[in-house]
C-alpha cells in the first residue's frame, strides 16, 4: 500500500472509531507496525490535521483538512441520517459499509453543535420485515451497470423453470420487499424486471452497449411510471 493511500485510510479509521482510539486498533486496522502508526500520525498533523492525543491515551480526530466545513440545517441532517439508514437496513455488505463510511465522512465536516445532532437523530429506522438478502453477484450486476456491459444470467421464475439470459444491466431497484433488476432481455428483445433473488448464476461478458443504457433506462422508468 502506497503511503497516500495509507494516510487515506488512516484517516478514514480516525472519521469512523469511537474516540478515543488506541494506536495498537488503528496500526492493527491499517497494518502497519505502531512506530510507522506514530509517523503516520505525525504527517497528517503536518498536514493540517488536528489529532488530539499521544501514545498511550489514544486519538481523536477534531478537525479533517480533506474536508471542507458542510453546513446543514437540523431537518436536512435528519434527512440525511434517515437515508443512509434506509440503505443500511436494506443494502448488501458493501452497501452498508459505503452507507456508513459516507456519513462518517460528512459527520466529520460538520461544525460541534451539527455533529451532536447527526449523533442523537431523532429520526430512525428499523423494518420488522426486511427484504431477502441479494445474490452474491450483486457488486458484478452493479458494476455491470455503470460499465454498460452484459451479463449472462440464469434466472429461475416464480414456477421454479430456469433460463438462461443475456442481459443488458440498467439498474437496480430497490421494491418494498425485494430488489430487481432493469434490464434489456436479449432473449426476448424487450425490457424487463428481474428478480435479484431469483437470479441463480450470473457470468460476466466482453460485450458493451455503451451508450445504449441512459436511453433505454428512460424508457424503462416512464413505463414504470405509467403502470
Amino acid at each position: 500500500m502506497s503511503k497516500s493511500d495509507r494516510l487515506f485510510r488512516l484517516l478514514h479509521l480516525l472519521r469512523t472509531l469511537p474516540a478515543p482510539v488506541t494506536a495498537a486498533r488503528l496500526a492493527g486496522e491499517s497494518g502497519v507496525s505502531e512506530r510507522t502508526l506514530y509517523r503516520d500520525i505525525e504527517t497528517l498533523r503536518a498536514g493540517g490535521a488536528l489529532i488530539d492525543g499521544a501514545p498511550g491515551y489514544g486519538y481523536t480526530l477534531t478537525e479533517d483538512p480533506a474536508l471542507p466545513p458542510q453546513m446543514f440545517t437540523r431537518l436536512e441532517v435528519e434527512a440525511l441520517v434517515l437515508g443512509l439508514a434506509e440503505v443500511q437496513q436494506a443494502g448488501d455488505r458493501e452497501l452498508v459499509d459505503a452507507a456508513e463510511a459516507a456519513l462518517a465522512k460528512i459527520v466529520a465536516t460538520l461544525p460541534d453543535r451539527v455533529q451532536r445532532q447527526a449523533l442523537h437523530s431523532v429520526l430512525q429506522v428499523y423494518k420488522w420485515n426486511r427484504p431477502p438478502a441479494p445474490p452474491a453477484a450483486i457488486g458484478t450486476i452493479r458494476e455491470a451497470c455503470w460499465e454498460e456491459r452484459a451479463l449472462d444470467i440464469t434466472y429461475e421464475d416464480a414456477q421454479g423453470f430456469r433460463s438462461e439470459r443475456r442481459v443488458w444491466p440498467l439498474s437496480v431497484v430497490f421494491l418494498d420487499n425485494a430488489q430487481a433488476l432493469l434490464a434489456w432481455c436479449c432473449l426476448r428483445q424487450a425490457l424487463r424486471k428481474f428478480l435479484l433473488q431469483r437470479i441463480v448464476e450470473v457470468r460476466e461478458t466482453d460485450e458493451s452497449f455503451r451508450p445504449k443504457r441512459v436511453p433505454l433506462l428512460r424508457e424503462f422508468l416512464e413505463q414504470l411510471q405509467g403502470g
